[in-house]
Protein backbone atom coordinates (compact mmCIF):
# COMPACT_ATOMS: atom_id res chain seq x y z
CA UNK A 1 0.00 0.00 0.00
CA UNK A 2 1.17 3.93 -0.94
CA UNK A 3 2.02 5.92 1.91
CA UNK A 4 1.59 9.37 1.53
CA UNK A 5 4.63 10.52 0.56
CA UNK A 6 4.27 7.86 -2.35
CA UNK A 7 0.90 9.18 -3.20
CA UNK A 8 2.14 12.99 -3.38
CA UNK A 9 4.69 11.30 -5.61
CA UNK A 10 2.08 9.77 -8.07
CA UNK A 11 -0.26 13.12 -8.12
CA UNK A 12 3.28 15.21 -8.95
CA UNK A 13 3.84 12.59 -12.08
CA UNK A 14 0.45 12.28 -12.98
CA UNK A 15 0.60 16.52 -13.27
CA UNK A 16 3.77 16.46 -15.24
CA UNK A 17 2.82 13.98 -17.69
CA UNK A 18 -0.71 14.55 -18.27
CA UNK A 19 -2.08 16.23 -21.62
CA UNK A 20 -3.17 19.20 -19.08
CA UNK A 21 0.81 19.83 -18.79
CA UNK A 22 0.76 20.73 -22.58
CA UNK A 23 -2.14 23.29 -24.01
CA UNK A 24 -5.62 22.29 -22.45
CA UNK A 25 -6.14 26.21 -22.36
CA UNK A 26 -9.61 25.41 -22.72
CA UNK A 27 -9.76 27.98 -25.72
CA UNK A 28 -10.63 27.77 -29.50
CA UNK A 29 -13.39 24.95 -28.97
CA UNK A 30 -14.57 26.17 -32.81
CA UNK A 31 -12.24 27.25 -35.29
CA UNK A 32 -11.47 30.84 -34.90
CA UNK A 33 -12.21 34.05 -37.15
CA UNK A 34 -11.15 36.50 -37.95
CA UNK A 35 -8.57 39.02 -39.92
CA UNK A 36 -4.93 39.34 -40.49
CA UNK A 37 -3.47 42.01 -42.92
CA UNK A 38 0.13 38.50 -44.30
CA UNK A 39 -1.09 37.83 -47.74
CA UNK A 40 -2.66 41.63 -48.79
CA UNK A 41 -0.72 44.04 -47.03
CA UNK A 42 2.73 42.01 -46.85
CA UNK A 43 5.60 43.56 -44.75
CA UNK A 44 4.66 47.47 -45.94
CA UNK A 45 6.32 49.74 -43.64
CA UNK A 46 6.67 53.02 -45.21
CA UNK A 47 3.86 54.90 -44.12
CA UNK A 48 4.76 57.93 -46.43
CA UNK A 49 4.49 56.40 -49.85
CA UNK A 50 1.95 53.93 -48.86
CA UNK A 51 -0.19 55.43 -45.80
CA UNK A 52 -3.51 53.37 -46.17
CA UNK A 53 -1.63 49.90 -46.69
CA UNK A 54 1.29 49.98 -44.70
CA UNK A 55 1.67 48.18 -41.34
CA UNK A 56 0.30 50.80 -38.54
CA UNK A 57 -2.15 51.46 -35.96
CA UNK A 58 -3.95 53.28 -38.55
CA UNK A 59 -4.50 50.02 -40.93
CA UNK A 60 -5.41 47.98 -37.63
CA UNK A 61 -7.79 50.55 -36.04
CA UNK A 62 -9.72 51.50 -39.55
CA UNK A 63 -9.92 47.47 -39.95
CA UNK A 64 -11.54 46.92 -36.57
CA UNK A 65 -14.24 49.95 -37.35
CA UNK A 66 -14.87 47.69 -40.14
CA UNK A 67 -15.39 44.43 -38.71
CA UNK A 68 -17.75 46.09 -36.43
CA UNK A 69 -19.84 48.72 -38.94
CA UNK A 70 -19.73 46.07 -41.83
CA UNK A 71 -21.17 43.32 -39.99
CA UNK A 72 -18.15 40.63 -39.84
CA UNK A 73 -18.12 40.86 -35.95
CA UNK A 74 -21.77 39.87 -36.01
CA UNK A 75 -20.88 36.68 -37.59
CA UNK A 76 -18.01 35.75 -35.75
CA UNK A 77 -15.45 37.26 -37.17
CA UNK A 78 -13.62 38.63 -34.00
CA UNK A 79 -9.84 38.12 -33.78
CA UNK A 80 -8.08 41.43 -35.18
CA UNK A 81 -4.17 39.99 -35.93
CA UNK A 82 -1.15 41.90 -36.25
CA UNK A 83 0.97 39.69 -38.60
CA UNK A 84 4.76 40.33 -38.93
CA UNK A 85 6.76 43.94 -39.55
CA UNK A 86 5.06 45.76 -36.28
CA UNK A 87 8.30 45.73 -34.23
CA UNK A 88 11.55 47.90 -33.96
CA UNK A 89 14.87 46.34 -34.99
CA UNK A 90 15.89 46.22 -31.20
CA UNK A 91 14.42 45.17 -27.97
CA UNK A 92 14.38 47.43 -24.91
CA UNK A 93 18.10 47.94 -23.15
CA UNK A 94 17.20 48.06 -20.22
CA UNK A 95 13.99 45.96 -19.30
CA UNK A 96 14.76 43.63 -22.95
CA UNK A 97 10.89 44.10 -23.76
CA UNK A 98 9.82 43.94 -27.58
CA UNK A 99 9.00 47.47 -28.98
CA UNK A 100 6.48 48.54 -31.56
CA UNK A 101 7.44 50.78 -34.34
CA UNK A 102 7.28 54.21 -32.92
CA UNK A 103 6.57 55.45 -36.18
CA UNK A 104 3.81 53.24 -37.32
CA UNK A 105 2.52 52.30 -34.05
CA UNK A 106 3.10 55.59 -31.99
CA UNK A 107 0.44 55.15 -29.34
CA UNK A 108 1.92 51.56 -28.16
CA UNK A 109 0.46 48.45 -28.70
CA UNK A 110 -2.08 48.60 -25.38
CA UNK A 111 -3.44 51.47 -26.38
CA UNK A 112 -4.35 49.20 -29.95
CA UNK A 113 -5.34 46.29 -28.03
CA UNK A 114 -7.83 48.49 -25.68
CA UNK A 115 -9.43 50.15 -28.80
CA UNK A 116 -9.64 46.68 -30.31
CA UNK A 117 -11.43 45.08 -27.10
CA UNK A 118 -13.62 48.21 -26.90
CA UNK A 119 -15.16 47.03 -29.97
CA UNK A 120 -16.03 43.60 -28.98
CA UNK A 121 -13.42 42.01 -30.63
CA UNK A 122 -9.92 40.22 -30.11
CA UNK A 123 -6.21 41.12 -30.18
CA UNK A 124 -3.52 38.74 -31.81
CA UNK A 125 -0.17 39.34 -32.17
CA UNK A 126 2.43 37.45 -34.07
CA UNK A 127 6.09 36.51 -33.20
CA UNK A 128 8.33 33.82 -33.87
CA UNK A 129 10.09 31.28 -31.77
CA UNK A 130 14.06 31.88 -33.62
CA UNK A 131 16.26 34.81 -33.06
CA UNK A 132 14.28 36.64 -35.82
CA UNK A 133 11.34 37.15 -37.25
CA UNK A 134 10.62 35.52 -40.85
CA UNK A 135 10.58 39.14 -42.35
CA UNK A 136 14.35 40.01 -40.43
CA UNK A 137 12.30 42.68 -38.78
CA UNK A 138 12.69 42.14 -35.15
CA UNK A 139 13.89 40.01 -32.62
CA UNK A 140 12.65 36.91 -32.29
CA UNK A 141 11.33 35.11 -28.67
CA UNK A 142 14.53 33.13 -28.54
CA UNK A 143 15.90 33.49 -24.96
CA UNK A 144 13.11 36.00 -23.97
CA UNK A 145 9.93 33.26 -23.90
CA UNK A 146 9.05 34.61 -20.25
CA UNK A 147 9.49 38.24 -20.61
CA UNK A 148 7.49 37.96 -24.23
CA UNK A 149 4.49 36.52 -23.00
CA UNK A 150 4.40 38.39 -19.83
CA UNK A 151 4.65 41.63 -21.98
CA UNK A 152 1.83 40.36 -24.62
CA UNK A 153 -0.59 39.80 -20.52
CA UNK A 154 0.28 43.27 -20.36
CA UNK A 155 -0.41 44.35 -23.62
CA UNK A 156 -3.96 42.41 -23.90
CA UNK A 157 -3.19 40.01 -26.05
CA UNK A 158 -5.82 37.21 -26.68
CA UNK A 159 -4.07 35.15 -29.92
CA UNK A 160 -0.29 34.54 -30.33
CA UNK A 161 0.85 33.34 -33.95
CA UNK A 162 4.26 31.83 -33.42
CA UNK A 163 6.17 31.30 -36.54
CA UNK A 164 9.73 29.01 -36.84
CA UNK A 165 11.83 31.38 -39.07
CA UNK A 166 16.11 31.99 -38.10
CA UNK A 167 16.05 28.81 -35.00
CA UNK A 168 17.85 25.13 -35.44
CA UNK A 169 15.94 22.33 -36.16
CA UNK A 170 17.24 20.82 -32.67
CA UNK A 171 15.21 23.45 -30.76
CA UNK A 172 12.37 24.28 -32.50
CA UNK A 173 10.54 21.49 -30.69
CA UNK A 174 11.64 22.74 -27.23
CA UNK A 175 10.68 25.91 -28.01
CA UNK A 176 6.99 25.80 -29.06
CA UNK A 177 6.38 23.49 -25.99
CA UNK A 178 7.95 26.47 -23.98
CA UNK A 179 6.75 29.04 -25.22
CA UNK A 180 3.41 27.16 -24.88
CA UNK A 181 3.97 26.78 -21.32
CA UNK A 182 5.19 30.28 -20.59
CA UNK A 183 1.84 31.82 -21.89
CA UNK A 184 0.22 29.20 -19.61
CA UNK A 185 1.97 30.79 -16.66
CA UNK A 186 0.52 34.42 -17.80
CA UNK A 187 -2.81 33.50 -16.53
CA UNK A 188 -3.85 34.89 -19.17
CA UNK A 189 -5.98 33.41 -21.73
CA UNK A 190 -3.73 33.61 -25.47
CA UNK A 191 -5.03 31.48 -28.38
CA UNK A 192 -1.80 29.44 -29.61
CA UNK A 193 -0.81 29.21 -33.23
CA UNK A 194 2.01 27.51 -34.19
CA UNK A 195 3.65 27.60 -37.24
CA UNK A 196 5.23 24.04 -36.31
CA UNK A 197 4.60 21.60 -38.55
CA UNK A 198 5.58 23.83 -41.76
CA UNK A 199 9.00 23.81 -40.63
CA UNK A 200 9.39 19.65 -39.74
CA UNK A 201 9.80 17.00 -42.78
CA UNK A 202 7.98 14.07 -40.28
CA UNK A 203 5.35 16.53 -38.18
CA UNK A 204 5.11 14.88 -34.73
CA UNK A 205 1.64 15.59 -34.18
CA UNK A 206 0.75 13.98 -31.12
CA UNK A 207 3.35 16.32 -29.49
CA UNK A 208 1.80 19.67 -31.27
CA UNK A 209 -1.74 18.87 -30.94
CA UNK A 210 -0.72 18.66 -27.32
CA UNK A 211 0.75 22.02 -26.99
CA UNK A 212 -1.27 24.40 -29.89
CA UNK A 213 -4.50 25.48 -30.57
CA UNK A 214 -4.03 25.46 -33.99
CA UNK A 215 -0.77 24.87 -36.60
CA UNK A 216 -0.30 25.48 -39.76
CA UNK A 217 0.44 22.63 -41.87
CA UNK A 218 1.11 24.01 -45.25
CA UNK A 219 2.93 27.03 -47.36
CA UNK A 220 2.09 30.24 -47.42
CA UNK A 221 -1.88 30.84 -49.32
CA UNK A 222 -1.18 32.95 -52.33
CA UNK A 223 -3.99 34.77 -53.94
CA UNK A 224 -4.62 32.17 -56.26
CA UNK A 225 -6.76 29.57 -57.08
CA UNK A 226 -4.03 27.03 -57.94
CA UNK A 227 -2.51 28.09 -54.66
CA UNK A 228 -6.14 27.33 -53.04
CA UNK A 229 -6.26 24.12 -54.68
CA UNK A 230 -2.33 22.88 -53.70
CA UNK A 231 -3.41 23.09 -50.22
CA UNK A 232 -6.71 21.76 -50.84
CA UNK A 233 -5.02 18.60 -52.31
CA UNK A 234 -2.10 18.64 -49.61
CA UNK A 235 -5.05 18.26 -46.82
CA UNK A 236 -6.34 15.56 -49.00
CA UNK A 237 -2.44 13.49 -49.21
CA UNK A 238 -2.68 13.98 -45.21
CA UNK A 239 -6.09 13.47 -44.50
CA UNK A 240 -6.57 10.56 -42.35
CA UNK A 241 -3.63 12.07 -40.32
CA UNK A 242 -5.31 15.61 -40.28
CA UNK A 243 -8.53 14.30 -39.45
CA UNK A 244 -7.26 12.38 -36.32
CA UNK A 245 -5.85 15.48 -34.82
CA UNK A 246 -8.39 18.45 -35.26
CA UNK A 247 -11.45 18.99 -32.97
CA UNK A 248 -12.22 21.40 -30.26
CA UNK A 249 -9.45 23.43 -29.13
CA UNK A 250 -7.15 22.02 -31.52
CA UNK A 251 -7.53 22.77 -35.42
CA UNK A 252 -5.40 22.34 -38.48
CA UNK A 253 -4.80 25.21 -40.23
CA UNK A 254 -4.82 25.75 -43.90
CA UNK A 255 -4.01 29.97 -43.86
CA UNK A 256 -5.85 32.77 -44.16
CA UNK A 257 -9.15 32.83 -46.51
CA UNK A 258 -8.21 35.17 -49.70
CA UNK A 259 -11.28 36.00 -50.54
CA UNK A 260 -11.90 39.48 -51.87
CA UNK A 261 -8.34 40.41 -53.39
CA UNK A 262 -7.59 39.99 -56.97
CA UNK A 263 -6.78 36.84 -58.37
CA UNK A 264 -10.00 34.39 -57.16
CA UNK A 265 -13.08 34.21 -59.41
CA UNK A 266 -16.29 34.32 -57.66
CA UNK A 267 -16.46 30.25 -58.22
CA UNK A 268 -12.75 29.82 -57.20
CA UNK A 269 -14.16 32.28 -53.78
CA UNK A 270 -16.83 29.69 -52.94
CA UNK A 271 -14.31 27.01 -53.81
CA UNK A 272 -11.75 28.15 -50.80
CA UNK A 273 -14.42 28.97 -48.33
CA UNK A 274 -16.44 25.72 -48.98
CA UNK A 275 -13.10 23.89 -48.35
CA UNK A 276 -11.79 25.49 -45.61
CA UNK A 277 -15.33 24.81 -43.26
CA UNK A 278 -15.30 21.22 -44.47
CA UNK A 279 -11.41 20.97 -43.22
CA UNK A 280 -12.90 22.74 -39.84
CA UNK A 281 -10.12 25.27 -40.65
CA UNK A 282 -9.47 28.43 -38.80
CA UNK A 283 -11.38 31.54 -41.33
CA UNK A 284 -9.09 34.14 -41.14
CA UNK A 285 -9.75 36.80 -43.51
CA UNK A 286 -6.89 38.71 -45.63
CA UNK A 287 -8.19 41.56 -47.68
CA UNK A 288 -8.92 45.28 -47.88
CA UNK A 289 -12.70 45.26 -46.15
CA UNK A 290 -12.93 48.37 -47.79
CA UNK A 291 -12.82 47.17 -50.95
CA UNK A 292 -14.62 43.76 -50.45
CA UNK A 293 -17.08 43.15 -53.41
CA UNK A 294 -20.91 42.85 -52.34
CA UNK A 295 -21.01 39.67 -53.20
CA UNK A 296 -17.74 38.19 -51.71
CA UNK A 297 -18.72 40.05 -48.81
CA UNK A 298 -22.36 37.91 -48.89
CA UNK A 299 -20.51 35.01 -49.22
CA UNK A 300 -18.11 35.56 -46.05
CA UNK A 301 -21.26 36.07 -44.11
CA UNK A 302 -23.07 33.70 -44.66
CA UNK A 303 -24.71 32.37 -41.47
CA UNK A 304 -25.22 28.86 -43.17
CA UNK A 305 -21.88 28.10 -43.74
CA UNK A 306 -20.79 29.82 -40.93
CA UNK A 307 -22.90 27.45 -38.95
CA UNK A 308 -21.04 24.57 -40.24
CA UNK A 309 -17.71 25.99 -39.75
CA UNK A 310 -18.60 26.85 -35.94
CA UNK A 311 -20.20 23.59 -35.82
CA UNK A 312 -20.22 22.19 -32.03
CA UNK A 313 -19.07 18.76 -32.50
CA UNK A 314 -15.70 19.79 -34.23
CA UNK A 315 -15.17 16.92 -36.35
CA UNK A 316 -12.79 18.00 -39.44
CA UNK A 317 -14.10 16.24 -42.80
CA UNK A 318 -12.10 14.65 -45.48
CA UNK A 319 -12.33 14.18 -49.15
CA UNK A 320 -13.79 11.04 -49.82
CA UNK A 321 -14.33 10.55 -53.76
CA UNK A 322 -12.36 11.21 -56.66
CA UNK A 323 -13.92 10.70 -60.19
CA UNK A 324 -11.58 12.06 -62.66
CA UNK A 325 -12.07 16.17 -62.47
CA UNK A 326 -14.54 15.92 -59.33
CA UNK A 327 -13.72 15.13 -55.74
CA UNK A 328 -16.41 15.24 -53.23
CA UNK A 329 -15.88 16.26 -49.34
CA UNK A 330 -18.03 15.10 -46.63
CA UNK A 331 -17.65 16.81 -43.00
CA UNK A 332 -19.75 15.37 -39.96
CA UNK A 333 -21.75 17.86 -38.66
CA UNK A 334 -24.91 18.19 -35.88
CA UNK A 335 -28.03 18.09 -35.62
CA UNK A 336 -27.71 14.31 -35.30
CA UNK A 337 -31.47 12.54 -35.58
CA UNK A 338 -34.05 10.35 -32.83
CA UNK A 339 -31.31 7.96 -34.77
CA UNK A 340 -28.07 8.73 -33.38
CA UNK A 341 -27.41 10.13 -37.00
CA UNK A 342 -24.84 12.47 -37.86
CA UNK A 343 -25.90 15.55 -40.77
CA UNK A 344 -23.31 16.59 -43.22
CA UNK A 345 -21.50 19.32 -45.32
CA UNK A 346 -21.44 17.86 -48.78
CA UNK A 347 -19.07 19.75 -51.49
CA UNK A 348 -18.38 18.86 -54.84
CA UNK A 349 -15.28 20.72 -56.36
CA UNK A 350 -14.60 20.65 -59.89
CA UNK A 351 -10.50 21.05 -60.47
CA UNK A 352 -10.85 22.31 -63.66
CA UNK A 353 -9.01 19.82 -65.34
CA UNK A 354 -11.44 17.23 -67.09
CA UNK A 355 -9.30 16.27 -69.93
CA UNK A 356 -11.95 16.99 -72.64
CA UNK A 357 -13.12 20.03 -71.78
CA UNK A 358 -11.30 21.48 -68.40
CA UNK A 359 -13.10 24.91 -68.25
CA UNK A 360 -16.37 23.15 -68.63
CA UNK A 361 -18.99 23.14 -65.69
CA UNK A 362 -19.76 19.08 -65.01
CA UNK A 363 -22.40 17.08 -64.65
CA UNK A 364 -22.05 14.59 -61.80
CA UNK A 365 -24.26 11.82 -59.88
CA UNK A 366 -23.87 9.67 -57.59
CA UNK A 367 -26.12 8.05 -55.03
CA UNK A 368 -25.96 8.74 -51.01
CA UNK A 369 -24.86 5.11 -50.18
CA UNK A 370 -22.10 5.74 -52.32
CA UNK A 371 -21.16 8.44 -50.10
CA UNK A 372 -22.06 6.43 -46.99
CA UNK A 373 -25.07 8.54 -45.93
CA UNK A 374 -27.03 5.73 -44.71
CA UNK A 375 -29.82 7.45 -42.43
CA UNK A 376 -32.56 5.01 -42.80
CA UNK A 377 -35.06 8.33 -42.92
CA UNK A 378 -32.66 10.18 -45.45
CA UNK A 379 -31.97 13.85 -45.75
CA UNK A 380 -33.23 16.99 -46.26
CA UNK A 381 -31.06 18.98 -48.38
CA UNK A 382 -30.32 22.43 -47.91
CA UNK A 383 -28.13 24.47 -50.79
CA UNK A 384 -25.58 26.30 -48.94
CA UNK A 385 -25.07 28.89 -51.35
CA UNK A 386 -28.69 30.03 -51.51
CA UNK A 387 -30.64 29.01 -48.64
CA UNK A 388 -34.16 29.72 -50.32
CA UNK A 389 -33.39 26.51 -52.31
CA UNK A 390 -33.85 23.48 -51.00
CA UNK A 391 -34.20 20.35 -52.72
CA UNK A 392 -35.89 17.90 -50.47
CA UNK A 393 -35.38 14.67 -49.17
CA UNK A 394 -33.14 12.41 -50.48
CA UNK A 395 -32.21 8.48 -49.17
CA UNK A 396 -29.46 6.11 -50.18
CA UNK A 397 -30.59 4.53 -52.95
CA UNK A 398 -31.36 8.02 -54.54
CA UNK A 399 -28.81 9.64 -57.07
CA UNK A 400 -28.17 13.21 -56.10
CA UNK A 401 -27.34 15.23 -59.34
CA UNK A 402 -25.33 18.24 -59.14
CA UNK A 403 -23.46 20.72 -61.98
CA UNK A 404 -20.38 21.96 -60.95
CA UNK A 405 -18.35 25.49 -62.74
CA UNK A 406 -14.71 24.43 -63.42
CA UNK A 407 -12.16 25.78 -60.22
CA UNK A 408 -15.20 25.95 -58.39
CA UNK A 409 -17.76 24.21 -55.64
CA UNK A 410 -21.46 23.37 -55.23
CA UNK A 411 -21.63 22.95 -51.42
CA UNK A 412 -25.11 21.30 -49.71
CA UNK A 413 -26.09 20.65 -45.88
CA UNK A 414 -27.76 16.74 -45.74
CA UNK A 415 -29.54 17.03 -42.57
CA UNK A 416 -30.88 13.68 -40.85
CA UNK A 417 -34.15 13.52 -40.90
CA UNK A 418 -36.54 12.72 -38.21
CA UNK A 419 -39.01 10.40 -39.02
CA UNK A 420 -40.19 8.28 -42.37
Amino acid sequence: MFDGNWCALLLLLVYYWSPSWGLENGLARTPPMGWMPWERFRCITDCVKFPRDCVSEVLFKRTADLLVSEGYADVGYKFLIIDDCWMEKYRDSITRKLLPSRDRFPSGLKHLSDYIHERGLKFGLYHDVGKFTCMFQGPGAEGYFKVDTQTFAEWGVDYVKLDGCFTENEKMDDGYREFGRALNETGRPMVYSCSWPFYKSQPNYDDIAQHCNLWRFGPDVTDSPWSVLDIMNHYRRHQNTFERYGGPGHWNDPDMLVLGNYRLSYDASRLQLAIWTIMAAPLIMTNDLETVRPEIKELLQNRHIIAISQDPSGTPGKCVLVDENVQVWVRPVTPLNALGQYSYAVAFVNTGDFPSCPLCPQTFQIKLDDLKLENPTGYLVLNLFNASETLGRFKGKDVFTTRINPVGVTFYKFTAAAFY
